[in-house]
């Protein structure tokens, strides 16, 4: 017996459909429980505050309350004029901008930056059908 495109897509539509929904459903429930992790993480958190504590040792478990800080900036024009100032690159993280490397390499064909890897494979993209 030969399975032919129709039944391959009929099929290959089902799964993702079923994926979905499971995924939905995890989502909904994983919310509800992050939730609940969230208000202990808090009452947690207060009573460490409460108590002066930087952690807490329990039957059940440990605690350790950490700060964790995060840096951004709303004006990289001028944070980008800093780093080149102080030679500081390594404030920066080192990836490339996929989006814009392909659109680089497409108008500059004859350009290939130093240690620059490329990866292409092929993969199929299915609509369900009317």
């Amino acid at each position: 017996m030969t399975i032919n495109a129709e039944q391959l897509v009929t099929v290959y539509v089902k799964m993702r459909d079923a994926r979905q929904k499971l995924q939905r459903e995890f989502d909904e429930k994983d919310g509800k429980i992050k939730e609940q992790q969230e208000a202990i993480s808090q009452a947690l958190l207060e009573l460490c505050k409460e108590t002066g504590a930087e952690g807490l040792r329990t039957p059940a478990g440990s605690v350790f309350r950490t700060v964790k800080t995060r840096y951004w900036t709303s004006d990289f024009k001028s944070l980008k004029e800093f780093i080149l100032a102080n030679d500081a690159f390594e404030l920066l993280e080192q990836r490339v901008h996929q989006t814009n490397m392909k659109s680089f390499l497409a108008e500059h064909p004859d350009l290939m930056p130093p240690g620059m890897n490329i990866d292409s494979k092929y993969s199929i993209i299915v609509r369900r059908g009317k």
